[in-house]
């Protein structure tokens, strides 16, 4: 595994440690399809939305904000996998949000910004 992959790896299994402390409950990881892949599905439960989680994770802002990354290209890609998702779950009148978890490892250090509603279909 190539150490970006471990990085984001890593980082998956951080957000998902911290949405379940945040009253989420995860229902899926890795879902991929065509169209492309959604790092986390989870519910909220404290709004009743079906979440669909990008996760960046950075060492360094040398390159800008992890979010940044997160162009309208990928979030077409997103929004097409969650549709599929939806339509093969026959989940069709559950509310849905697409939020990204930034997360920043800096030693053994970590930050955490949680994006919420960080685009829409």
């Amino acid at each position: 595994m190539y150490i970006n992959q471990k990085i984001g790896k890593k980082g998956e299994n951080i957000a998902c440690k911290y949405l379940e402390n945040n009253k989420y409950s995860i229902i899926e990881r890795n879902f991929r399809c065509k169209q492309g892949e959604i790092d986390i599905i989870a519910n909220d439960n404290i709004t009743k939305e079906l979440v669909f989680f990008e996760v960046k994770t950075r060492s360094n802002l040398k390159y800008g904000r992890p979010s940044e990354s997160v162009k309208k290209f990928k979030q077409k890609h997103i929004i097409y996998v969650a549709r599929y998702y939806n339509y093969i779950n026959k989940i069709y009148y559950m509310p849905i949000r697409f939020d990204i978890i930034e997360i920043i490892l800096n030693n053994n250090n970590c930050q955490i910004n949680h994006i919420k509603q960080a685009f829409w279909e």
